[in-house]
């Protein structure tokens, strides 16, 4: 088992694991406690529309879909600000048209012959040098932002009224979160893919928050978490030669029905 981690692209896919599972970790606390799932949902399936426009243009694939899921992100904050009775309509909208976009553009490249479900279940063994650099940013960038900002967060997380009131530019944060939450949905989708990327941003997340006490627990075990499931289904989907984005969730989900079990046993 050991011998295959002679492999670089082995090694790649375990290091990008453990990169995004920290990512995931960190901003599935904030999607969590800021109740933004279903927005983060349409911004991943948007960020499809990214994926279609860079293959059809010829631009590296993580630039094409990071630069669509941010102008995702900032348009579906915009309209929450303003109609956020409506904000449903608007995500399905973002959501299919996104979709719609990067099929139709990857339909018009020619001579492109694209496997569809490397991202609409993840490629991770796919992961290149150059991805794991981008990971690696985002990751400082999200670790500096949640220490920097950790207070402010935590008061518009349980109660951006009262942040607001204190001074706080609880819009700003919302964005930025927003836009954090784009950038994290695209690395994301490299290791478990478009269908599957909410999963891994709330399974663990959902877990930590049950066991946890703090905002920044929650993050820190969510991570852990992450982890754990990232690299066991890397090691399952490599044992039973199956996808390992699936993997990883359904390692995930079991975990899940396991610990709310043993929770409901323990009371």
């Amino acid at each position: 088992m050991l011998d295959i981690l002679q492999y670089t692209f082995i090694q790649n896919a375990l290091l990008s694991a453990v990169l995004v599972s920290i990512i995931s970790g960190f901003i599935g606390s904030l999607i969590l406690v800021n109740k933004m799932t279903f927005l983060t949902g349409g911004i991943a399936h948007s960020s499809y529309g990214g994926i279609g426009l860079a293959i059809y243009f010829g631009l590296p694939i993580f630039f094409g879909a990071s630069v669509f899921a941010v102008v995702s992100a900032i348009l579906i904050a915009l309209i929450s600000f303003k109609q956020r009775h409506r904000i449903d309509i608007f995500i399905g909208l973002i959501w299919a048209v996104g979709m719609a976009i990067g099929i139709v553009f990857i339909d018009l490249t020619p001579g492109y012959n694209v496997d569809l479900m490397s991202y609409l279940f993840g490629s991770i063994l796919a992961v290149s040098k150059s991805d794991l650099i981008f990971m690696a940013i985002l990751l400082v960038v999200i670790l500096i932002f949640t220490h920097r900002y950790y207070r402010e967060i935590l008061a518009i997380s349980y109660d951006s009224e009262y942040a607001t009131l204190r001074g706080i530019n609880a819009k700003g944060f919302f964005v930025a979160i927003l836009v954090l939450s784009a950038l994290a949905v695209v690395v994301a989708i490299k290791v478990v893919g478009l269908i599957l990327v909410i999963a891994l941003m709330t399974i663990p997340t959902y877990i930590a928050e049950l066991s946890s006490k703090s905002l920044y627990g929650m993050m820190i075990k969510s991570a852990i978490y992450s982890t754990i499931f990232s690299v066991s289904g890397l090691i399952v989907s490599y044992l039973f030669d199956i996808t390992s984005g699936a993997s990883i969730i359904l390692i995930a989900a079991t975990s899940l029905i396991i610990f709310l079990l043993f929770r409901r046993i323990k009371r």
